[in-house]
C-alpha cells in the first residue's frame, strides 16, 4: 500500500472518495469538499490548505482521509489556543499545523474511510509518514472523531481531548407537545412562551429544501449569513456566497432550511444538513432582531421536523450551555493530537490529561440540571 497527498479534492475520483465513506453523513461528501475549494472557502488566503489523503492498493483506492494544513486556529472549535499561545511564550513555532477535521463544521463524524478489508490501525501509520514527507509542522489533530477511529488513535498514541456539545434526542415524540410534556413544568412554560413570542411579532416560519433553494434564496441567505457575522465577529463569515449556492447544487438532498418571514419577507434563516438519523444545524443568518426567533429557528423547528421526519437526534452546533434548557442534553466529544517532540512535549501531554478529567466532571454535573422530568 502506498499514500498519496492530494492538494485538491479535483485530483480524486468522486466515486473513488464517495465509495470510500459508507455512510450518508454529508460533511464527508465529494461535492462538500468541493462547494469550499470552487467557492473560495479555502486555500493559502483562508489559512486552510487541503492535505487530502488516499492509500492505494495496487492503484486501488483502499482508505480516504481529509487533512488541512493551517496556520490558525479558527473555524475548528475543538480550541488549542493555550497550546498556541505556549509555544509562542517560550519561543517555539506552533503554527503551520495539521488538522483532520470538517471545516468550519464542529459535528462528530467518520472522519476515515476504509474499504471493508482493512482496519484503521493498518492505515493510520502510512497516512501519518505521507503527510509528514514535505511538511514541517508542530503537530497533527484529528478532531470530533467516532469512538472506532478514537480506539485507533489511543493505540496508535495519540494524546485525548474532550469537548462537551449538547445533542437532542428523539424518545419516539409523537410531536413537539409531546416532547414538552416530558420537560418540567417550568421548562416547559418557558418554551411555549418563547415560541408564542415570535408568532405575536408577525413572525411566519417555513421549511424549505430542494427545488424550493433557488439561486435568489442562496443570494438572500448568504446577506443573512455575513451581515450576521458582520455583527459578532468583525467580517463577513467563514464561508463564501459562491461555495453556498454550490452546496445547494451539489447537496440539495441533504440540506433543510428554516427560514423566518415577517412581511413577506425573509428576514432570518437556520441552514441545516441531514443524514438517515441526524438534523445537523449549522449556520445561522438574521436581518434584524426579533424576540426569541434565533431559538425558533436554530432549535425548536429543527425539533419539530425531526419528531416529523423519525430523525434520532439534532446536533445543533458547537458550545451553548442554554440549549440544556431547551431540551438538549450533554456529551462528550474527543479529539485527539500528536505533536512533533518539543521541550514542551510533557507538558502538553500534562495539560491534556487534567484538562480531560475537568471537562468530565463538568459534563457530569452538567447532567444534573437536566430539564426532563425525572423518572418515578
Amino acid at each position: 500500500m502506498k499514500a498519496v497527498v492530494h492538494t485538491s479534492i479535483t485530483e480524486i475520483e468522486p466515486r473513488q472518495w464517495n465509495n470510500l465513506f459508507s455512510s450518508d453523513y454529508p460533511f464527508l461528501h465529494y461535492g462538500f469538499f468541493l462547494a469550499l475549494e470552487k467557492g473560495g472557502s479555502l486555500g493559502p488566503q483562508r489559512g486552510w490548505v487541503p492535505r487530502y489523503v488516499m492509500v492505494y492498493d495496487n492503484d486501488i483506492a483502499v482508505a480516504a482521509m481529509p487533512w488541512f494544513k493551517k496556520t490558525h486556529s479558527y473555524g475548528e472549535y475543538l480550541f488549542d489556543w493555550a497550546f498556541a499561545e505556549a509555544f509562542e511564550r517560550y519561543g517555539f513555532q506552533y503554527y503551520p499545523k495539521l488538522v483532520n477535521a470538517i471545516p468550519f463544521t464542529p459535528c462528530q463524524g467518520p472522519r476515515l474511510g476504509l474499504c471493508d478489508s482493512l482496519k484503521a490501525n493498518q492505515v493510520l501509520p502510512l497516512i501519518e509518514s505521507a503527510l509528514l514527507v514535505d511538511e514541517d509542522v508542530s503537530n497533527l489533530q484529528c478532531l470530533y472523531v467516532e469512538e472506532d477511529l478514537g480506539l485507533a488513535l489511543q493505540e496508535e498514541g495519540w494524546w485525548q481531548r474532550y469537548d462537551i456539545q449538547f445533542l437532542w434526542k428523539n424518545r419516539n415524540y409523537l410531536d413537539f407537545d409531546d416532547f414538552l410534556s416530558r420537560l418540567v413544568s417550568r421548562k416547559r412554560k418557558s418554551l411555549r412562551k418563547e415560541r408564542l413570542k415570535v408568532a405575536s411579532q408577525g413572525i411566519e416560519m417555513k421549511t424549505l429544501a430542494g427545488d424550493q433553494l433557488t439561486a435568489e434564496f442562496w443570494s438572500a441567505f448568504a446577506q443573512l449569513y455575513q451581515l450576521t457575522y458582520l455583527k459578532r465577529s468583525g467580517h463577513g463569515g467563514y464561508l463564501t456566497p459562491e461555495t453556498l449556492k454550490l452546496w445547494g447544487q451539489y447537496l440539495a438532498e441533504s440540506i433543510v432550511v428554516f427560514a423566518a418571514y415577517h412581511e413577506q419577507k425573509m428576514v432570518a434563516a437556520s441552514l441545516c444538513f441531514k443524514d438517515s438519523n441526524t438534523l445537523y444545524g449549522r449556520y445561522w443568518g438574521c436581518l434584524q432582531e426579533f424576540d426569541f426567533l434565533h431559538f425558533e429557528a436554530c432549535y425548536y423547528q429543527g425539533i419539530e421536523y425531526c419528531i416529523e421526519h423519525g430523525l434520532q437526534h439534532f446536533d445543533a452546533g458547537a458550545q451553548g450551555e442554554h440549549k440544556l434548557h431547551r431540551g438538549f442534553e450533554p456529551v462528550l466529544r474527543q479529539g485527539f493530537y500528536r505533536f512533533q517532540p518539543s521541550p514542551l512535549t510533557d507538558a502538553v501531554e500534562d495539560y491534556c490529561q487534567r484538562e480531560r478529567k475537568a471537562i468530565n466532571e463538568h459534563c457530569k454535573m452538567l447532567s444534573e440540571h437536566s430539564p426532563y422530568k425525572q423518572s418515578p
